[in-house]
């Protein structure tokens, strides 16, 4: 019973292990990098998920606090995004992943000084992961490695470097977790994560600044609702980005920040929900940048 819990748990932390952070957006779209807690199969078979991120920047902040919105050319920045995704378990030991991500993206400037506002679709930057549980005889510790590639639109006239759908750099994604049970019956279990994102090549002059994203969270399984399995989750989660280079504005990108992320996560079988709520508590940027005072995601997933 333990090591299902604690399997269970590493299926949740798998899918932090592929963040769902695959647009650009250096002001603040790797609150999605890390942390999601949501179901994966806990042994050998596939998993295909659609998910659905919402993220509204529109106050200005400087430093640690809130700055007057006239520091800032950009007023808003409304991002959805919808990732298609499929992880497949060869064994306890090895797997692989996808992730195809669409961005709409609103983008509100008064730059060169007259308001107005920009609305782009496109096809976001796709990562394919490779995991490796193996470390531990009940895969509580593992590591992960894979490339972000440069398949999203970076080329849209009316989108600063920063805030394009796709960021044109090919990127090595490199991490490592640990999962483990709170409970001798295997109820409340733990997980931590650390993610780092550095670009191998770039385009068009734009270098976007390297990140490294971690999560630390706590998940009770006790619940039971219907033919639901009910877990509350409860997450912080660690957020550094560098300063963009080349033709990105380094006085107005990078930052680091904390959040804390409550959340819930539906188990019906074969199908699986997960949602969480994404806050900052602290955070600090170079320059003047947007933020958002929350972050959503939905996660829809089904074992085949």
């Amino acid at each position: 019973m333990l090591k299902m819990s604690v399997k269970s748990a590493l299926a949740a932390l798998v899918l932090a292990a592929f963040p769902s952070a695959v647009q650009a957006c250096a002001c603040g779209c790797a609150v999605f990098d890390v942390g999601t807690s949501s179901l994966l199969p806990s042994g050998p078979g596939g998993t295909v998920f659609l998910e659905y991120d919402f993220l509204n920047q529109t106050t200005n902040w400087s430093g640690g606090h809130s700055a007057p919105g006239a520091a800032n050319d950009d007023k808003k920045i409304r991002s959805d995004f919808l990732v298609a995704g499929g992880q497949y378990m060869f064994n306890d030991d090895w797997g692989v992943m996808a992730e195809l991500p669409v961005t709409h993206r609103g983008f509100l400037t008064a730059d060169p000084g007259t308001p107005t506002e920009f609305d782009h679709t496109a096809l976001g930057d796709v990562r394919l992961m490779a995991d490796y549980t193996g470390l531990s005889a009940d895969m509580s510790t593992g590591i992960i490695a894979g490339v972000k590639l440069p398949t999203g639109d970076s080329t849209y006239a009316n989108f600063d470097s920063d805030v394009q759908i796709g960021s044109g750099s090919t990127d090595l994604l490199l991490g490592a977790y640990h999962t483990g049970a709170l409970s001798s019956n295997g109820s409340w279990n733990y997980y931590g994560q650390i993610m780092w994102q550095h670009e191998l090549a770039t385009s068009h002059h734009y270098t976007p600044g390297s990140e490294l994203n971690g999560a630390l969270g706590v998940s009770y399984e006790g619940w039971t609702v219907g033919a639901a399995q009910i877990a509350p989750v409860l997450q912080a989660l660690v957020s550094y980005r560098g300063r963009d280079g080349g033709s990105g504005d380094p006085d107005n990108t990078g930052y680091a920040r904390l959040l804390i992320a409550p959340g819930v996560k539906a188990d019906f079988g074969s199908w699986a929900l997960y949602a969480d709520a994404e806050a900052p508590v602290v955070q600090s940027v170079h320059g003047n940048q947007l933020i958002g005072p929350v972050a959503l995601k939905f996660i829809a997933s089904y074992k085949l």
